[in-house]
């Protein structure tokens, strides 16, 4: 980044607006560059997001997954079956509701998930040797307040 824009970019940060479009911004480079950097995969977004989710959050029934994603109930079932077809999905019958799946992670779904993290945190961590120890620091305690923006 030339002295210009990080010059620019001090100036727009000082009022609430020009942050947040500043880290509009930011942030949504950041993701396509990370998106860049995912393992050679013929998954689409969505799949991968979905996988995601169900790793962090652990089995969920297809409603779940589709709230969580802000798509329709059939949507999701069309990714699940894709998912299920490529062996990274499996479902099962809900204990107490049988009318609903519980979709569950496959080993080989968990691996694809690894692999895709190792990709992506191997670049990133590659970028963060770039900075400071005090830019460093300084994300340490902004880390944080991003994670709390992207789940509100």
């Amino acid at each position: 980044m030339t002295e210009k824009s990080l010059a620019a970019t001090a100036r727009d940060v000082r009022t609430d607006a020009g942050l947040a479009r500043t880290l509009r911004n930011s942030v949504t480079r950041l993701a396509r560059r990370m998106r860049s950097e995912r393992a050679s995969t013929d998954l689409s977004l969505t799949q991968l997001s979905v996988l995601g989710m169900l790793f962090r959050r652990g089995p969920s029934s297809v409603g779940e997954l589709a709230a969580a994603e802000k798509v329709q109930p059939p949507s999701m079932t069309r990714t699940v079956n894709c998912l299920a077809d490529l062996d990274l999905v499996r479902r099962e019958p809900h204990e107490t509701d049988r009318r609903q799946v519980v979709v569950h992670l496959t080993d080989t779904a968990t691996q694809v998930l690894a692999e895709d993290s190792k990709r992506k945190d191997a670049w990133l961590a590659q970028r963060l040797k770039d900075l400071t120890p005090e830019e460093r620091q300084l994300l340490r305690q902004v880390a944080p307040l991003l994670e709390r923006l992207a789940i509100a």
